[in-house]
């Protein structure tokens, strides 16, 4: 499911590099800080950090291969290294990084506390350590509109429904991992950013491209199943005079201190 870094920036990198900028601006960590990126994927978060925050470096891991050669492709600044690696094993010493951040991977990690743990492991005493997950219960619309059509086609894909499936994108379960973690000073926060699509065609052509939940469920679907679900998200999503159709994103931040 996450192989293709082209689809899944054009799924999705496009609003989680928007996000991350915002993510990092609200941080307001000095300068010269050491980062880790914890399932960097296509490299928006570490993109973000190196723009907005002045790193003395950050590393990315990922584990998908796919994804780190589309990151290695799009940031070539040289304070940035990218290496493939499971968040539940990270290959790094114990203090090694002075900031500790991931963004949209904790809910398809298979052991979210492992890799919680791992998180607070590498980071000094006093450092920092922040994850984001989109809102996919309820604010993560481009989603949320998906699957409600596709439920309607298909009762069955409301069990796949990404805001039952991640229970761990809600603020009571993410700030009880990062407790359950020792981490100190716990706080949860929300990000907003827009979603606008310049049509529907903006919309609908990235879930053909089998990246993530949603399009992975599509490409199992016969022709005529896809058809419906398309022509009832299209009579169903909001559309603006020109044409565009305005949604927003909301993710969910935890941060605490090691």
């Amino acid at each position: 499911m996450w192989q293709s870094g082209d689809a899944y920036e054009a799924f999705m990198g496009r609003w989680s590099r928007r996000l991350a900028e915002t993510f990092v601006r609200g941080l307001d960590v000095p300068a010269s800080r050491r980062w880790l990126d914890v399932g960097c994927g296509t490299g928006a978060l570490t993109a973000a950090v190196l723009t907005a925050a002045d790193p003395a470096e950050i590393a990315g891991v990922d584990p998908s291969e796919g994804f780190l050669a589309t990151a290695r492709e799009r940031v070539t600044d040289p304070r940035a290294s990218f290496t493939l690696a499971d968040a539940r094993e990270l290959p790094f010493p114990d203090d090694r990084f002075d900031v500790v951040v991931s963004g949209l991977v904790l809910n398809f990690v298979p052991d979210p506390a492992a890799a919680a743990a791992e998180i607070r492991r590498v980071t000094v005493p006093g450092g920092l350590d922040v994850a984001y997950l989109w809102d996919l219960a309820q604010g993560m619309e481009l989603l949320r509109y998906f699957w409600d059509a596709a439920a309607e086609v298909d009762p069955a894909a409301a069990d796949l429904h990404e805001g039952r499936r991640f229970p761990l994108c809600r603020p009571e379960p993410l700030g009880r991992l990062w407790s359950d973690a020792g981490l100190d000073g716990v706080a949860i926060d929300e990000v907003r950013i827009p979603t606008v699509f310049t049509g529907f065609d903006d919309y609908w052509q990235p879930f053909l491209g089998r990246q993530g939940p949603g399009p992975a469920y599509l490409a199992t679907l016969p022709e005529a199943r896809r058809d419906q679900i398309r022509e009832l998200l299209r009579s169903r999503l909001p559309t603006a005079p020109d044409g565009s159709i305005p949604l927003s994103a909301r993710a969910w931040v935890v941060r605490g201190t090691a």
